[in-house]
């Protein structure tokens, strides 16, 4: 008798253990940052396309958080908050990022991973970075300066992780 009740509760506690062990559809940890692969991605209230569009996306390279998966859908939250569902296709896995709102008025941009390097740009909040790597601490960034006449001017540098929005408390990566 003893048997069978243990028997039972196992096989009753089986697939809950299964459920809680099986990994979301990509594989991938489900909080981690991607930008908008497409020049054209529609955010929509749920997960399919038969749910209601909330906005477009109309550039690409913007980053975006995943907070969600379900299926080849991906709950997004940009770096305002908005939330919304996406194709998994719009998405990619480039990394950039925005300098923190919280970072203050400038930020420097330095030649190395040290707040005693040299300093490459001044960047401000809201500022766009490529991301190239992060060592938990700092990260490899590129801020594109696109003024109103002239010509686009790329600064490569480092930024503290800390400064950006786009990347996740000591996160490391290449």
């Amino acid at each position: 008798m003893l048997l069978r009740a243990s028997t039972a509760i196992l096989l009753t506690l089986v697939p809950a253990i299964v459920l809680a062990a099986a990994p979301n559809p990509s594989g991938l940890p489900v909080q981690r940052f991607v930008t908008i692969r497409a020049s054209q991605a529609t955010v929509r209230v749920g997960p399919g396309y038969k749910y209601d569009a909330s906005w477009t996306y109309k550039v690409a390279g913007q980053p975006v958080e995943i907070i969600q998966e379900f299926d080849v859908w991906r709950k997004i939250r940009d770096v305002d908050g908005w939330e919304g569902w996406v194709h998994s296709n719009t998405l990619s896995g480039t990394r950039a990022g925005y300098v923190s709102k919280d970072a203050g008025d400038e930020v420097a941009l330095r030649t190395a991973a040290s707040d005693d390097a040299g300093i490459v740009a001044w960047v401000g909040p809201g500022f766009p970075v490529r991301i190239q790597s992060c060592d938990g601490n700092w990260c490899a960034v590129t801020a594109t300066d696109h003024p109103p006449e002239g010509q686009s001017s790329n600064y490569s540098g480092y930024l503290p992780e800390a400064d950006i929005w786009g990347v996740l408390e000591g996160e490391s990566f290449d």
